[in-house]
């Protein structure tokens, strides 16, 4: 799906090195290379995209990713990020939706995450999707020891899902 020279798709291997980089730009414990490469090869409950955008070049570099895994009849959100320079433009909404939607075709009915306690963007985000906190994990991020909420959308709802992405349509216009 493109929509203002920005484009969500499955990750590819060859998208690696470049959703490293963005992991590294955006979180102070940033997955390996290596746990990419075996989400993509290795794991058959993963599911993995990214976003790309236009540049001025006319090449595609990609800006975000989000990595769920299908655990039962859930979604787990393992990792979620949007390079800086292209933050709040709607790129980590569309890859939240979408990771959702396809969650939800593949039989998943909830989805949860962890997020830290001083994120509140992000929480924002999910609250926009009708996450709510289900519980707390202390000292969950060995960095600096900062608590993890524990967010879950109790029921996926693609209706829901697929207004959430016709409204950033419309605020990307």
């Amino acid at each position: 799906m493109e929509e203002q020279g920005v484009r969500v798709r499955p990750m590819r291997m060859e998208d690696v090195e470049e959703v490293f980089r963005v992991d590294q730009l955006s979180f102070s414990l940033p997955w390996t290379e290596r746990s990419y490469r075996f989400e993509l090869t290795q794991n058959p409950n993963s599911m993995l995209w990214v976003a790309d955008a236009l540049g001025a070049d006319g090449a595609y570099r990609v800006v975000g990713m989000v990595v769920i895994w299908l655990i039962v009849d859930e979604i787990h959100i393992g990792t979620i990020a949007v390079h800086p320079d292209y933050r709040h433009q709607g790129i980590g909404r569309r890859l939240l939706a979408e990771a959702l939607l396809a969650g939800s075709e593949r039989g998943a009915a909830q989805a949860t995450l962890e997020v830290r306690r001083s994120n509140l963007n992000a929480q924002a985000l999910y609250r926009q999707f009708g996450f709510t906190t289900a519980g707390m994990r202390p000292r969950y991020y060995r960095d600096n020891g900062e608590d993890a909420l524990i967010l879950t959308l109790e029921r996926l709802d693609r209706r829901e899902i697929l207004k959430m992405m016709e409204q950033n349509s419309h605020q990307a216009r």
